[in-house]
């Protein structure tokens, strides 16, 4: 055998492993879809159609479109059917125990068909009159995107002026836009943590600023303090001791008694 034969030889048995790791590759590949698997909670899941997005995970804002059936195969709801997409929290119980758990196994782009036992669904008690008691629910869902969590300010080296009143607040830029002024009504994007550093509100997660007139006591005494230091641009984070916020009792079950808020805001306009 020549050299070359040698080496041709030896190309073609590369090539050909590669051919069959290949072929092997894309086999598993296709038997992922369509083939159903159960998990432990029991929890039965069909992916239909394969996307090639990121995963979902819990804290992540998901979109996602949905067709409700029931075993009958009666719909009895339906985002495609009203032409508007469904968010909420992953892992944060505002859906079904079913969805927080199907929901977090597809990637964006992803169809799948899910097969939700009652205990992971509305149990024996059923739904509004149109889910019965011990009902098994089908969905036929599609990942269409992923809203991550908006991020905390980046303070690091800037400087904390404390107030008479308390409050405590960090600028992160300064502007030549209008001032906030009490009776002016202001748009703020916000979002709001405990100490723990948990987020429980944010008007950037939901794509609204919130307005309201400065000053009138519509808002957290640490709000119209904090909100009139600012300029049109200007973002910063306050820090609200509990006498500036919700005090002694908090607001339950959302913000525990004597709780120092952080928020995270940018002024938006002035009007």
């Amino acid at each position: 055998m020549t050299k070359i034969q040698t080496i041709i030889k030896r190309t073609g048995i590369v090539l050909a492993v590669l051919l069959i790791y290949s072929c092997s590759a894309l086999t598993k590949k296709r038997t992922l879809v369509g083939k159903e698997f159960k998990t432990e909670s029991g929890l039965m899941y069909t992916i239909t159609h394969e996307g090639t997005g990121k995963r979902a995970v819990a804290g992540d804002k998901v979109v996602v479109h949905y067709t409700g059936k029931l075993t009958n195969d009666s719909i009895f709801d339906s985002s495609v059917f009203r032409g508007e997409p469904f968010s909420f929290k992953l892992g944060e119980g505002q859906v079904i125990k079913g969805w927080d758990e199907g929901i977090a196994l597809l990637n964006i782009g992803d169809k799948a068909t899910f097969t939700i036992p009652p205990q992971l669904a509305y149990g024996s008690q059923g739904a509004g009159g149109v889910i019965g008691p011990n009902e098994t629910l089908i969905f036929d869902v599609e990942l269409l995107e992923i809203i991550e969590a908006p991020k905390p300010y980046d303070v690091v080296g800037k400087d904390t002026v404390t107030t008479a009143s308390g409050l405590k607040y960090i600028k992160l830029n300064t502007t030549n836009g209008v001032q906030a002024q009490a009776g002016k009504t202001v748009k703020v994007h916000y979002s709001g943590y405990l100490e723990s550093g948990k987020m429980f509100d944010s008007s950037v997660e939901r794509g609204q600023p919130l307005e309201f007139p400065l000053g009138k006591g519509r808002v957290i005494k640490g709000w119209d303090e904090g909100i009139s230091l600012l300029k049109i641009g200007e973002k910063a984070r306050l820090i609200i001791p509990q006498e500036l916020g919700y005090g002694e009792r908090g607001y339950p079950p959302i913000i525990p008694a004597k709780a120092t808020l952080v928020f995270d805001v940018e002024l938006i306009d002035v009007k």
